[in-house]
């Protein structure tokens, strides 16, 4: 009897031994849906690439709906890393109390939204008022929350300031919208917005920007509380290797809008969660 159910201990232990093994071979990645999914997967390409490289296993993408389910994915283990904004950050963290911020770009700890409009009469916010107005998605930390927050701290209620108040649900669509007279003013990262401009997507004698945000911290690619820590370590070398002087490396840095990676860590976001908080959008 003790030698069969020593064996079938064995075998127990062999078998989540294999099955930790299999689901340690694919690192799942993810991230929020801030453009469009076509070009979401467009600059994780060769980042992914350079992740097996570093990693030595396979790095898989795996596209979510909206803000929301990337939190619900980390939560859960269902992905291992995501790319997420300040905003998204809190909620996983608050949700799980063990997410981890790996690094951060250079200007995310220096980052803005810009206040855009393809009215020529337009000059400031004052100028919107009775006017329409297009956030990005509800969960964007630069595409509504901190936007938000800095119109509350000014005495602007958007719902009440505004004739319409709407949710493009992604930056490159407010912008789109803007331009396309849908709406009067709109507001995205000014990340977004450079790549637009410099991309020719976005039609300057048209739409231009009329204010800019204080800086606040933003992005970041997190990992789950619950991944090895010794493959944590691992990601979080990878990021920081990245060296802007490698042609290779800078290609990869060019379309994550990254002059390079730094280390980041969770007090950074302690800002975003007290305006999350201000604006009702946490209890």
């Amino acid at each position: 009897m003790l030698k069969r159910t020593l064996a079938l201990a064995a075998g127990f232990a062999l078998s989540l031994s294999a099955t930790l093994t299999q689901a340690a071979e694919v690192l799942k990645v993810s991230a929020i849906p801030d453009e469009a999914p076509t070009e979401l997967l467009r600059k994780f390409k060769p980042l992914g690439a350079y992740l097996e490289q570093e990693l030595g296993m396979k790095v898989e993408f795996v596209p979510v709906a909206d803000y929301p389910a990337v939190v619900e994915a980390l939560a859960t283990d269902r992905i291992d890393l995501a790319w997420l904004g300040g905003f998204t950050f809190v909620q996983v963290r608050l949700k799980t109390g063990n997410a981890i911020p790996l690094v951060q770009r250079e200007q995310d700890a220096q980052f803005t939204s810009k206040f855009i409009t393809a009215d020529a009469n337009v000059k400031s916010l004052a100028d919107l008022k009775g006017k329409s107005f297009a956030f990005g998605s509800v969960s964007s930390t630069s595409g509504s929350l901190m936007p938000r927050y800095f119109m509350l701290q000014d005495g602007i209620k958007p719902e009440a300031f505004f004739s319409r108040v709407g949710y493009s649900g992604a930056h490159d669509a407010t912008a789109a919208w803007v331009q396309a007279g849908k709406v009067d003013g709109g507001v995205l990262n000014a990340s977004v917005w450079d790549k637009l401009v410099a991309a020719g997507k976005v039609d300057t004698a048209k739409v231009k920007v009329f204010a800019t945000t204080p800086a606040y911290y933003d992005y970041n690619w997190t990992v789950r509380g619950t991944l090895d820590p010794a493959l944590t370590a691992k990601i979080k070398t990878a990021f920081l290797a990245l060296d802007p002087a490698n042609p290779e490396h800078k290609a990869i840095l060019d379309l994550q809008a990254a002059s390079r990676f730094i280390e980041t860590q969770p007090e950074n976001y302690k800002g975003i969660e007290d305006a999350a908080r201000a604006a009702d959008l946490l209890k």
